[in-house]
């Protein structure tokens, strides 16, 4: 015996025959082989199938309609027809519950962007119900129209469900673009919720090969214990681990300046930095945090209340007033400026008089503000050449030390990119606008990592500062028993740049209209 195995045997197909119709009563309907007497299916369009199917259940039909007759033939038309229409029929209420399935996912996303409770679902159903019945009051359609109204799904728990189903698809979105992403930058804040929940708050900027950039957030993490650093740190980590971010693309972590984020060896800062899966990063101190601290080390209120003091006692008589406008007609004010906090004028115009002492003052707080800024400091010639990379007076050699020092490149490299950069003159050209995503990789790998590096920075924590005021309305005292993960789902839904896939979802559950 030969050990080759012969040739597999190929599977019969079979096909419907258009003479079934009269034949048999059988015809094609969304590539199915279907009885037009009791709408049966046979698996296989096989001759043998369909006749045994009338022969055994309808034989009565060749006597009742002759074969070949004419009357067989109005009676296969009229069983057509029937089945066309029953097909229709059934497909419009299909569409007409998707399309209230669709409209229910819409309103649950107006009604969590704006902050609303889940339960305003039916409230806003109502409202729509009263408004409709006058709008299309002499409209002929005015029942359907009610009636398609009416089986809008909008209870309490469809909008929990339809919120939880869209902050998924918006999730499903972001960590597409992450994994599509160049590289991205990090901030973090922490704050209470109304409850007392430490909510740490994740915020993301995205640089894709084109320069664009993109925000969005990434998570809520709730801090039920300690918020040290090294809690923060274990919280975050295991999101990582969770979610498989592609830390490998971080450039930078922008925070606050408390002591559990920036602290020297406990600090979250610091617990990245010693964890081998994060790349070289920078990290910032947030700018608005760093003005608000300035701000504070100028305590005017001695000086305020004594110079308030000396123009109220001029200012408050006539006579003394008087006598005092007749003093200055010799010097360029004609008049002493009042201030108070209700009203009068605006303390900055009554300590303009001070002006003259204004650079010993910047001198005292030197040392001060530029500790504050010191990061922003080392970033600043950077960012001023990426701006406008063609200026004349550039220092070629230690800019490129700084650029590679900055974000760990190769100095001598860093500086031919430059030279050859500036010696381009069509690049000059359009050295305005959309410039930096003009550079190619092969030629610019180094100018073009940084362009992309800073185009990704936090330059605050206004993302996270916002979105703490999002959550403090969304999560007020009538809502506080909400639970951390619907906290981030309305959070989600609230601030997110992206859309959800209306359709898409409407077609991933079955779809059922509101009794």
């Amino acid at each position: 015996m030969s050990g080759k195995a012969g040739p597999s045997k190929k599977p019969k197909t079979y096909h419907y025959h258009t003479e079934w119709e009269e034949d048999f009563f059988f015809t094609m309907s969304f590539s199915k082989c279907v009885c037009l007497i009791c709408q049966s299916t046979i698996a296989l369009p096989k001759k043998g199938n369909v006749e045994r199917h009338f022969r055994t259940v309808h034989k009565n039909y060749d006597t009742e309609f002759p074969p070949k007759s004419e009357l067989r033939r109005r009676k296969v038309k009229e069983l057509k027809s029937q089945l066309s229409g029953q097909q229709s029929f059934f497909s419009q209420l299909t569409s007409k519950a998707r399309a209230a399935t669709e409209a229910s996912f819409r309103v649950s996303h107006f009604i969590v962007k704006n902050k609303k409770s889940f339960q305003d679902g039916e409230m806003v159903k109502e409202a729509f119900v009263e408004a409709a019945d006058s709008l299309f009051r002499d409209f002929k359609n005015k029942p359907e129209i009610l009636a398609s109204i009416k089986a809008l799904q909008l209870s309490r728990s469809t909008v929990t469900r339809r919120s939880e189903a869209m902050a998924e698809d918006l999730t499903q979105q972001l960590w597409k673009d992450i994994a599509d992403c160049e590289c991205f930058s990090l901030q973090l804040d922490e704050s209470t919720d109304v409850s007392d929940t430490a909510q740490l708050c994740i915020f993301i900027r995205m640089v894709f090969t084109d320069m664009t950039a993109k925000e969005e957030l990434l998570t809520v993490l709730p801090m039920k214990e300690h918020t040290r650093g090294e809690d923060i740190f274990q919280s975050f980590k295991n999101f990582i681990e969770k979610t498989q971010l592609p830390v490998c693309k971080l450039v930078s972590i922008t925070t606050d300046g408390a002591p559990a984020m920036v602290g020297r060896s406990n600090g979250f800062i610091a617990k990245c930095r010693e964890d081998d899966d994060f790349p070289d990063f920078l990290n910032y101190h947030c700018i608005i945090h760093q003005q608000a601290l300035c701000a504070k080390m100028l305590n005017m209120k001695e000086i305020m209340d004594v110079a308030t003091k000396i123009a109220c006692s001029i200012r408050a008589r006539s006579l003394q007033r008087r006598l005092f406008r007749a003093h200055l007609e010799k010097c360029d004010h004609s008049e002493l400026l009042l201030h108070t906090d209700v009203r009068w004028l605006s303390r900055g115009k009554f300590l303009q008089r001070f002006r003259e002492l204004l650079p010993e003052i910047k001198e005292f707080f030197r040392e001060e503000f530029d500790r504050r800024f010191q990061d922003f400091a080392l970033l600043e010639p950077v960012a001023t050449f990426m701006c406008y990379p063609f200026q004349e007076d550039a220092e070629v050699v230690s800019l490129a030390s700084k650029v590679a020092t900055l974000f760990h490149l190769n100095s001598s490299g860093v500086e031919d990119e430059i030279l050859t950069l500036q010696a381009d003159i069509q690049l000059k050209a359009r050295a305005h606008g959309q410039f930096w995503n003009l550079l190619t990789e092969d030629k610019y790998p180094n100018i073009r990592k940084c362009a992309t590096f800073l185009t990704a920075l936090f330059g605050s924590t206004y993302l996270c500062e916002s979105a703490f005021s999002h959550m403090k309305i969304i999560k007020s005292k009538y809502r506080s028993t909400m639970t951390d993960e619907h906290l981030e789902v309305c959070l989600r839904l609230a601030i997110s740049s992206y859309c959800p896939d209306y359709a898409s979802l409407a077609d991933s559950i079955q779809c059922k209209s509101s009794e």
